[in-house]
């Protein structure tokens, strides 16, 4: 039996898993990411002792996903400093000749959500994850976007709210970037403590879906996806999706006169189908794709 095994790397957890060619899941560990030394002994261990046949990965990043660099698959500027310039994919590998791809964990996210979850059928979308960080993943055409680098839709520029606390936001590189002041560290602070607690109507998830808003007019613009996907632990507060919507519309103001804005929203910008696994599903096909590859 051919064996696929997938890793969905996260900045708190590692979850790998072990899929038949046909996409049945086998076995699926969690683990807490640690340092490079606490946590890969046990990623090789499991996908050695699974003996698969292809590995796909999708990771927090920054990634070099250019297949012709010497550090291909390696994690570059991550502010998760003992992971920085760490080569996961050759260390994943540990020498064996199998086939294996790696991608972004929203890049992978967004082609599982498009082969199986709440894109199907569509030739073009971004996913967005909101929790301990922001990151988008986009396709177009058959394939995730990759350029220079890779999308970092997190770090885009954004307006400070008005009534924003701190307005310059979190995050150590950027003043007013959206991972500064959207993504979970940036409610904490603005709030004082666990966001989790209040109530739908307090006025921070205003300011969230503010900002929240601002990418999703961003994407319209500049990207023109046919959905908008917005996953992760931030939008698990259901009250979020209806004022996203409202103040996107807002923004566009009209300008980008389709009945997906102007008349269907509500099916435009929409959760994910397949969370909390859309990663690791993403990464199976990953590794899927590039067993089809080879053979």
């Amino acid at each position: 039996m051919v064996k696929i095994g997938a890793l969905e790397a996260g900045g708190t957890k590692m979850v790998l898993a072990v899929y038949t060619l046909e996409g049945e899941e086998l076995e699926r560990l969690t683990l807490p990411t640690l340092t490079p030394q606490q946590t890969m002994p046990q990623m090789v261990d499991f996908f050695r002792a699974h003996a698969v046949d292809a590995l796909g990965v999708g990771s927090f990043g920054p990634l070099d996903l250019d297949p012709r660099s010497p550090t291909y698959g390696a994690i570059t500027s991550t502010p998760k400093l003992p992971w920085r310039g760490y080569p996961l994919l050759r260390e994943l590998l540990g020498g064996r000749d199998i086939p294996a791809a790696i991608d972004t964990d929203v890049n992978a996210a967004v082609l599982a959500e498009v082969v199986r979850g709440a894109a199907q059928g569509l030739d073009s979308a971004v996913y967005v994850t909101v929790g301990t960080g922001i990151g988008g993943g986009v396709y177009v055409n058959g394939a995730t976007v990759r350029g220079l680098m890779h999308p970092e839709l997190g770090h885009m520029l954004v307006k400070p709210h008005p009534d924003d606390p701190n307005p310059r936001g979190v995050c150590p590189y950027h003043a007013s970037c959206l991972e500064g002041l959207a993504a979970g560290p940036a409610i904490a602070a603005r709030v004082g403590g666990d966001a989790r607690e209040l109530p739908d109507g307090h006025p921070t998830f205003d300011i969230e879906a503010y900002y929240l808003a601002q990418m999703c007019a961003n994407l319209v613009l500049t990207l023109s996806p046919q959905r908008i996907l917005l996953g992760g632990g931030v939008m698990q507060r259901a009250v979020l999706f209806d004022k996203v919507r409202r103040q996107t519309a807002a923004l566009l103001n009209g300008y980008v006169n389709q009945p997906a804005i102007t008349e269907r929203i509500e099916d435009y910008i929409v959760p994910p189908a397949l969370f909390p696994v859309s990663g690791l599903v993403g990464a199976y096909l990953l590794g899927l794709y590039a067993y089809q590859r080879r053979v």
